[in-house]
């Protein structure tokens, strides 16, 4: 869609991508560009507005500068306009938007009475699809945005009289669907449900969110819309996006995949970080971590974990920072700092740039050091650089997207809080730190760049991690491989159990509830009765509680704590709970749009953390210590030299210290001991162990047995989803040459979610395909030492370090060979 009247016209960029990538390298004595890709620009096929469009709409969209849709855009909005529901997946930029407006609008102005909700997973996403909606300025419609940021002054008058409202699945779950009497008008009513940006749901996000949709279906039901409301989503690129379509919305699903919007060139630099002396001292802020040789790993009290997301959700990922208890040998300049100095550059040279960090604390740094890059060069250019991240109070938010909007910044920092479908109009350059994990949210974070028409430079700087130095050496990984599919599983039953309970107490299921919500309702209503969580009437399943059901989506790990200025009492800003004794602990650093504080205490039964303002000259770096011990064993087959079981394991983390660092060069100045309560993960485990005799006989060195079985675990969690229907982030693992319940080398890959998700089960069922086929794709990769398609793990929390992918062979061999079928 054309820029909004109120936004800074774009214009062409101060210099061409080409240019701006010529003098970015030239910095560097070896150049740090591995290759160079020309994304090359796609005219645009337009199409005649359908018939059915209004007039009034039509020259609404004329004012905001859209004279003629796209031909993807008319085939969506007619399908939806006919009732049909479907899935738009085209590029970033494709103009997916309009795909859902027009039918929306349309039907909004010929019945008086219809209303359209709209669900977002971000609440910066949904803001932004307000203002567009909002500046059509069509009569009656009156969007709004009623998510928790909503004042409840406002939010009566929302139910009351908005047609179209704006929330996410968060809001709907916990809000509108357990008020659903409130909404009994709305719903009643309700012609369209539009799901942005739906790949976003997957794993065991997007199962719940599946459930969270079927419970609308089912109240739309009951207030007297038989028909039920049309489903319009909207996706990026991916793999059959009908079939996940489907199974998000649990109907027929028809997908337009043909993008036939124009599209701007973009030059794609893969960049590798500079070699640096092992002394050195000049890698800024963050050094790159180097793990331990495998002999130290081999020790029994060491253990590798990967797999993500972590145990105990939103705790921090790896963002280019050591990690606890690692060696700091650094060998390639940091990945943060280098994102930081291309972004003084780009928004030196006048260009609007955006750089993706996969942390809060890492965008936090990119800014704070562009910063002050620009300030010793031109005073006062720093102001137009800015952090943004998740933790930021809604004004804050508002604030950054409008003057990233008007041009008042030319440079932002962001997590991926920005990587979905914000109308960012006018920039003309990405950088990525570090691969972001899936080819789909790399194009996402790229496709940023060049809205406006006008060429684009994308960067991905890649951290000192096998992973992202295999990317940026072999180029066909990154642009020549398909996007990855969207991968869900509503019939998971352990997400199936929560949602129908929380169904229950919205109101009592009936049998023919029981088909909305798919295979295996029955076993599993039948399971909730018999732990007495439901009770059967011959009306139907009653919930047996007074309190709602505590069900999160998220799996965030708690309620946010907030940070408060201890002098003043001022809200700075909150934390998600599974962060906060990373981020918050008494002593850290905490820094919020480049002001630095430290936390003076930490209260996580009020949620509360009480900062000072301070400049000191060193970060904090939490350690943290993580076990995981078996409770049960459910299962168990013995083929001889090889035990493959199932069964309930504790994952335990605590955050037992933190390092004080120079920022200037790194330097440990002290580790400093904490007392913060441990964190329990109570889930499903499926490991199989070896005898060290097979291994020996198999060639395995006993000092390359970690590596060995690093290696297999990586590649066993990575083809999972074969046999289970989950995502690799819904799975951790671990692996050690003696574990103390076991006594013997040892692989275990555990759900990353409380009481399991049903994934450890479906792999006990299916280990020796499952294992034969993690066995083949190691063997049948074209790689020599290991690669992201193979023994790479993108959420390694140990570097991909050690890792030896022939060892790894040797040992899936001798579990396939004993192991029964």
């Amino acid at each position: 869609m054309a820029n909004p009247p109120d936004a800074v016209p774009a214009g062409p960029p101060v210099v061409s991508p080409g240019e701006l990538l010529r003098r970015l390298r030239q910095r560097h004595p070896a150049d740090p560009v591995t290759h160079v890709e020309r994304v090359p620009p796609r005219v645009g096929a337009p199409a005649p507005w359908p018939s059915w469009a209004p007039e009034e709409l039509r020259a609404a969209y004329a004012r905001r500068g859209v004279v003629t849709p796209w031909q993807h855009q008319v085939e969506a909005a007619g399908l939806a306009y006919d009732r049909q529901h479907v899935v738009v997946a085209t590029g970033t930029a494709s103009g997916k938007s309009l795909a859902y407006q027009l039918p929306a609008l349309a039907t909004l102005l010929a019945d008086p009475r219809a209303t359209v909700l709209y669900l977002a997973p971000t609440k910066a996403l949904a803001a932004d699809q307000l203002r567009a909606v909002a500046a059509l300025e069509i009569e009656g419609v009156r969007p709004a945005c009623y998510d928790g940021d909503t004042p409840r002054a406002e939010r009566e008058w929302i139910r009351r009289h908005s047609r179209f409202v704006l929330t996410n699945p968060d809001m709907l779950h916990h809000g509108i669907l357990p008020g659903h009497a409130q909404w009994s008008g709305f719903l009643r009513r309700l012609a369209y449900v539009v799901v942005d940006e739906c790949h976003v749901y997957r794993g065991v996000f997007g199962s719940h969110v599946a459930h969270v949709l079927r419970r609308l279906r089912r109240q739309c039901a009951r207030y007297g819309r038989a028909a039920g409301p049309t489903f319009v989503l909207a996706s990026a690129t991916s793999g059959d996006p009908a079939a996940a379509a489907g199974r998000l919305t649990g109907l027929p699903v028809t997908a337009v995949t043909e993008d036939t919007s124009p599209r701007a060139g973009v030059t794609f630099a893969l960049w590798e970080p500079p070699l640096l002396p092992a002394a050195s001292s000049a890698a800024g802020p963050t050094p790159t971590p180097r793990r331990e040789p495998s002999s130290r790993m081999a020790q029994a009290d060491r253990r590798v974990t990967s797999g993500q997301p972590e145990p105990f959700p939103g705790a921090p990922s790896s963002s280019g920072e050591p990690a606890a208890g690692s060696d700091l040998t650094q060998v390639r300049r940091s990945a943060l700092r280098e994102t930081a100095d291309l972004l003084a550059d780009t928004v030196a040279a006048g260009v609007r740039t955006l750089a993706f960090v996969r942390s809060r604390r890492g965008a936090e740094v990119v800014a704070t050091s562009a910063r002050r890059s620009l300030d010793e060069a031109v005073p006062g250019l720093g102001d137009r650089v800015a952090a943004y991240r998740a933790g930021y109070l809604r004004e804050e938010r508002r604030e950054l997207e409008r003057a990233l909007l008007h041009g008042d910044l030319l440079g932002l920092a962001s997590t991926n809080a920005l990587e979905l479908g914000v109308d960012l109009i006018g920039l003309d350059a990405v950088v990525i730190c570090g691969y972001p994990g899936t080819r789909a949210s790399l194009w996402q974070q790229a496709g940023r760049a060049g809205r406006s028409g006008q060429e684009a430079l994308a960067v991905l700087v890649a951290r000192d991690d096998p992973l992202d130095t295999y990317l940026v050496h072999h180029p066909e990984a990154v642009f020549g491989a398909p996007v990855e599919a969207t991968v869900l599983d509503p019939a998971n039953t352990y997400v199936l159990g929560p949602q129908l309970a929380c169904a229950a107490a919205e109101a009592p299921l009936t049998a023919a509830d029981l088909e909305l919500f798919g295979d295996g309702a029955k076993e599993t209503v039948a399971a909730l009765v018999e732990a007495g969580a439901l009770r059967q009437r011959p009306t139907g399943w009653y919930w047996r509680h007074r309190e709602r059901p505590a069900v999160d989506l998220r799996g965030e790990g708690g309620a946010p704590v907030c940070v408060v200025e201890a002098a003043t009492g001022r809200l700075l800003g909150t934390v998600d709970g599974g962060s906060a004794h990373f981020l918050l602990h008494s002593g850290a650093v905490y820094l919020h749009q480049g002001v630095s504080y430290v936390v003076d205490s930490l209260d996580l039964d009020d949620g509360c953390a009480l900062v000072h303002p301070e400049e000191p000259d060193w970060s904090t770096h939490a350690r943290d210590v993580t076990s995981l011990s078996v409770v049960s064993v459910r299962s168990y087959v013995d083929a001889g030299p090889v035990g493959l079981f199932l069964g309930e394991v504790d994952v335990t983390s605590q955050v037992v210290s933190y390092q004080r660092r120079r920022i200037a060069t790194g330097e440990v100045i002290d580790t400093r001991p904490l007392d913060l309560p441990a964190r329990e993960l109570r889930t499903v485990a499926v490991w199989f162990t070896l005898s060290p005799e097979s291994l020996i006989a198999a060639g395995v060195d006993p000092a390359e047995v970690p590596g060995a079985l690093h290696a297999a675990e990586h590649a066993a969690i990575g083809l999972l989803p074969l046999v289970a229907t989950c995502d690799r982030w819904d799975i951790g693992g671990l692996s050690t040459a003696v574990h103390p319940d076991t006594e013997a080398p040892t692989v275990f890959v555990y759900d990353g979610h409380p009481g399991g998700a049903g994934f450890a089960e479906r792999a006990y069922g299916m280990a020796a395909s499952w294992l034969r086929a993690t066995r083949d794709a190691i063997a049948e990769c074209g790689c020599e030492a290991g690669c992201p398609s193979c023994v790479q793990s993108p959420k390694c929390g140990n570097g991909n370090n050690p890792l030896s992918k022939p060892d790894a062979i040797r040992v899936l061999d001798v579990v396939l060979t004993n192991l029964p079928e």
